[in-house]
């Protein structure tokens, strides 16, 4: 019994001094359709605000960047149509994560 106390207060001790070892590498965004400005080629910037108030984020895209649609991966011009089909663009979402060390943008999704 004493073996297992001593075994969870190392294995607690541990995880403590590894998680004061994070770095946040990745943001996302959740940006309201009417405030993202759908990219038309893979390479390029596209900006984005979180709401009508909020300043502008600029993030380079590259041919790296993935689009996602319903959780599943979708070429540029079929994420493009998926959007474009949304109606009420004020009451709709993206999620747009962006690489902070190299300031590139690594997926962009969307839900119906």
């Amino acid at each position: 019994m004493k073996f297992r106390t001593l075994f969870a207060a190392i294995m607690v001790s541990l995880s403590l001094t590894a998680a004061a070892d994070f770095i946040t590498i990745e943001r996302a965004y959740e940006v309201p359709m009417n405030t993202f400005n759908v990219p038309v080629t893979h390479n390029g910037v596209i900006s984005f605000s979180e709401c009508d108030e909020c300043s502008a984020v600029s993030a380079r895209m590259t041919g790296d960047t993935v689009f996602l649609v319903n959780g599943k991966a979708v070429e540029l011009k079929e994420f493009r149509k998926q959007v474009f089909q949304v109606r009420d663009r004020t009451s709709k979402t993206i999620v747009v994560l962006h690489h902070l060390e190299n300031g590139t943008v690594t997926s962009i999704s969307m839900t119906n």
